[in-house]
Order: structure tokens, then sequence, then C-alpha cells
């Protein structure tokens, strides 16, 4: 071999390593800056999150509860989680999104109240009024129908009883008035126990929730649902929290590149959220839905 052909062979050799090291480099950014796309202009939970990449936008029946979650308005950017007292909480970090209902003025509407507040105001949107009935934990029951016809609770040694009044109303406000009373004597337990569990991964859709019962307990919302072609699913999940706070979309900290979206799994020993884990995984939908 003449020297010219050896410096060439020497010449090339690092020439060759800094071109394999720029293929690297650039497949390593092809795989890794893919970007989940948040539109914060738009108003909605579905038309502000675009789901992963290959993952598409689950359908929901037109008019239905799913349907009512997914499609559910969004404050601006930035919008703080207040209490019920409109006090931003401490911790704003657990959320990507506010939803854009009230909490109320009374420590009352926590987590298992929140799904309670949004079926109760699908069934009043849609004019479903005698459907409006929840279980205390007590295992009595109260509806919309009852209370709007003059009847009345009384708490005696921590035991409710009902009465007959002479109150006829049918208001809004009146409406907002029973579900106080559905929060403060209802919680996981009694929505835990008006519920059934679902049995295959494909079921869950927006509008179930996951829930561990107790005192206290903790429930979070299911609020949409993707899904990519090999039929792998993804979900939004939404809470309140104590004290009383403005129901928000949670941020997903154990598998940040895909935040704010989970993979749920019905058979899975544990679920963690942002803010809780939920052990084992109980996912379940209320007892009038199909």
């Amino acid at each position: 071999m003449s020297k010219y052909h050896a410096l060439q062979k020497i010449c090339l050799f690092p020439f060759l390593v800094l071109l394999l090291n720029l293929q690297l480099f650039s497949s390593q950014v092809v795989e890794t800056t893919q970007l989940l796309l948040i539109d914060h202009s738009k108003s909605t939970i579905r038309t502000r999150f675009t789901p992963p990449k290959g993952y598409v936008w689950e359908k929901d029946l037109p008019g239905s509860f799913s349907e009512f979650m997914s499609s559910f308005p969004l404050h601006p950017r930035g919008f703080p989680v207040r209490d019920f007292n409109a006090v931003p909480i401490e911790k704003q970090t657990n959320h990507i999104a506010v939803l854009k209902i009230d909490v109320g003025d009374k420590d009352l509407q926590q987590c298992a109240d929140a799904w309670i507040r949004f079926y109760a105001e699908y069934l009043w949107g849609n004019k479903r009024f005698e459907e409006i009935c929840f279980e205390f934990t007590s295992g009595q029951f109260f509806s919309w129908n009852d209370y709007k016809n003059g009847v009345r609770t009384r708490e005696v040694r921590r035991k409710v009883s009902f009465y007959k009044t002479k109150i006829v109303d049918d208001s809004y406000q009146n409406f907002r008035t029973y579900l106080n009373l559905i929060f403060r004597y209802a919680g996981t337990i009694s929505l835990n126990k008006e519920s059934y569990s679902l049995t295959d991964n494909s079921q869950i859709q927006a509008g179930d929730f996951i829930i561990k019962p107790g005192s206290p307990g903790h429930s979070v919302i299911i609020v949409g649902a993707a899904r990519n072609n090999a039929g792998k699913r993804l979900f939004l999940l939404a809470e309140s929290f104590m004290p009383a706070q403005d129901i928000h979309v949670l941020v997903n900290r154990q598998y940040p590149k895909i935040s704010p979206w989970y993979e749920l799994d019905i058979n899975s020993p544990k679920t963690v959220t942002a803010k809780y884990t939920f052990e084992p995984t109980s996912i379940k939908r209320f007892h009038t839905l199909k």
C-alpha cells in the first residue's frame, strides 16, 4: 500500500466516525422530539387536547353522558384551581386545565360529589328530572322530585329522616340546594354502591370513574378516550379534591411523555394519578348508565 493510500484511509476514518455520529444523533432527534398537541385557544376538552401520535379521539354517542363529559367547556389557559372560597389552592402543578363549572361556596363538592354534580347537571339539561336521584351513605334514596315537592331532611344524632313541608319549588337555585344536601350525605361509599364494575378495558368510556370507597376515599372521573389502530387506548382524568375545589384535568407524572393522557387497565393492581394511588384499580359506571 502506498503512503498516499494509507494517508487517505487515515483521513477518511474520522470523517466516517463523524458521519455515523451525525446519523445516530439525527435518528434520536426524530424519535424523541414528537410533541403532544395542546391547543390552548380551544375551549372544550375534546378540542383542546389532541391525542398522542397514532391516536384519535373516540366518537361518543350523540346526546350521551360520555359526549357531555368529553365536550365539557374549559377555562382559559393558566386559570388556577381554587377552593370553595375562591382562593387558589397552594399547589398548582397537578392540573393542565380547569373545567368551567363552579364549586359552590361550601366545602361540599369534593371528589365523588364532582361526578354527582356532572351527572345531575346532564340530566337537568336534558329535562330528565325524574331520573335525578342519589343514595345517601346511610342507604336512603333522595330524589329531586321529592325535594322540589317539599320533602326535607332532619338529622338527629347523626341519623337522617324525612318530613314533608308545603314548599314547592322547581327552580334551578333550589336544585342546587338539593345537590348540596346530596353532597353532604353521599360520598365515595354510596357512589360505589350505586355503580357496577367494568369487566373489560374495551368498556371504559368518558363518564366512568375510578373509585376507592372510604372515609375518606377518593374518585377521579374519566373525561375523554382515544384509540390507535391496534386498539390500544388512552384516557383523560379529572377530579375535585379536599377541600372542595375546581374540577381539573390531571397531568400524568408517572408517564410524562403522554401527559395528560393515562393508560388504564381494570386488572392492574394499582393506578397512580397526579395526587392519589388507587389500590386496586376499580373502574365503575353508575347503575343507570349502560
